[in-house]
């Protein structure tokens, strides 16, 4: 059975907001808490329980010690990421420097169980000197670490982490004139990166990795290949639009014709035009052209923002993008209001056909499609032998499908 054991002090009864389970077992009564406030889980805690000590797994019973946040992350946290993000290694550094955050964090020495948000609001207190994003980058970590341990057993639930507020956002979509003005301010090569960003929707570091062999140019158009990102979603080919083919063929050509090599070479460590020297030219290019203040990301967002205006659908979308999730994605769709009306436009269209009887949707219809107008005719006078459907809104969508 499960039940909510009652209190008694001073203050009189209170009742517990975490239900117990009791149920004998070979003679014994086993008592203990579930942790859990809902009456389901609780019964499914009880099935668990049932099933391991029916394993002979008696230590389920016993109250395993629970790590440090400072073991945990050190011993089972970090070498998870590791091993699972292998292909991703900005992912590993970023998880890497919130970990080093956070084992100088005055709770790092306290249990998992003990954690809450509140010492997630302390730390970015005390932290407040630094940007916003520099916090987060341990939240985020401690967010992530405190969730695996739930997902692992160690912990009986998922703490509430609140993200430092003010963080710089790369959402920005800017004007035709704001990208007109910031092009013309760019020195080079920022210039043609930032003209690639936005002719292609590219990440900025997938533009500054770029090399000729995966460029192919056909003297009318061309594609871009993409064999490296931060998942296997972001392996693509891109073709060219014509600034995006004009500006890589003038580089080819200054470059005498190379089929091998980096597209942005450069005397960095890397041997080609980094994120480093990018910061610098375009705080540079936003100081000359007045345009106010934007991430370089807002680059490709703008630009597969434009492409969803243009009537990409989400998959297409998250195809371009490189994105493994269409919940990603949907950052980039931003349906205006003249959009919704124009949907609401189509659907107001097809139910005054249904309304009117059908008379235009049947003229409409070729001798050919004599069937489908018979299922139309079914749809709109009900089905024999079936409940007649009044509502307008069902009636056109149907009709919509036989269209």
């Amino acid at each position: 059975m499960i039940y909510k054991p009652v209190y008694r002090d001073d203050g009189g009864e209170r009742v517990s907001p975490y239900y117990m389970v009791k149920f004998m077992w070979k003679g014994k009564l086993i008592r203990k808490s579930t942790r859990a406030a809902n009456a389901k889980d609780a019964r499914a805690i009880e099935g668990k329980l049932r099933a391991e000590l029916a394993r002979g797994n008696w230590d389920v019973l016993e109250a395993k010690p629970k790590p440090t946040l400072a073991e945990f992350l050190r011993k089972e946290f970090l070498p998870h990421v590791r091993s699972k993000c292998a292909a991703k290694p900005a992912t590993v550094r970023y998880y890497e420097t919130g970990a080093e955050e956070l084992q100088r964090a005055d709770f790092a020495s306290l249990t998992l169980d003990k954690i809450t948000d509140q010492h997630a609001s302390q730390y970015a207190a005390r932290l407040s000197h630094l940007s916003p994003s520099t916090i987060n980058c341990g939240l985020r970590t401690l967010r992530r670490a405190v969730y695996l341990a739930a997902e692992w057993g160690k912990l009986d639930r998922k703490p509430k982490i609140t993200l430092a507020k003010g963080e710089r956002q790369r959402e920005r979509v800017l004007t035709e004139g704001e990208v007109a003005s910031y092009l013309a301010a760019c020195p080079q090569p920022w210039r043609d990166v930032a003209t690639v960003m936005l002719g292609t929707g590219m990440r900025p570091g997938e533009v500054f990795g770029l090399r000729w062999e995966r460029v192919l140019l056909n003297g009318q158009g061309g594609l871009i290949q993409i064999t490296e990102g931060k998942s296997r979603a972001a392996r693509r080919i891109l073709p060219m639009v014509p600034q995006v083919y004009s500006l890589l063929k003038a580089r080819r050509a200054d470059a005498g014709c190379q089929a091998e090599g980096w597209v942005f070479p450069s005397s960095a460590a890397s041997g080609h035009f980094d994120g480093g020297t990018a910061k610098g030219q375009h705080a540079m290019a936003l100081r000359l052209s007045g345009v106010k203040p934007f991430e370089p990301y807002c680059l490709r967002h703008t630009a597969l923002t434009r492409l969803a205006e243009a009537g990409c659908d989400a998959f297409t979308l998250a195809r371009i993008a490189g994105h493994s999730s269409i919940t990603i994605t949907q950052r980039y769709c931003h349906p205006q209001a003249d959009a919704i009306e124009r949907a609401f436009a189509k659907l107001t269209g097809i139910e005054e056909v249904v309304n009117n009887g059908g008379q235009q949707e049947n003229a409409a219809l070729p001798a050919a499609s004599a069937e489908r107008a018979k299922l139309t005719q079914r749809v709109r006078c009900g089905e024999p032998r079936r409940t007649r459907t009044s509502n307008p809104l069902i009636k056109s969508q149907l009709l919509y499908r036989l269209s």
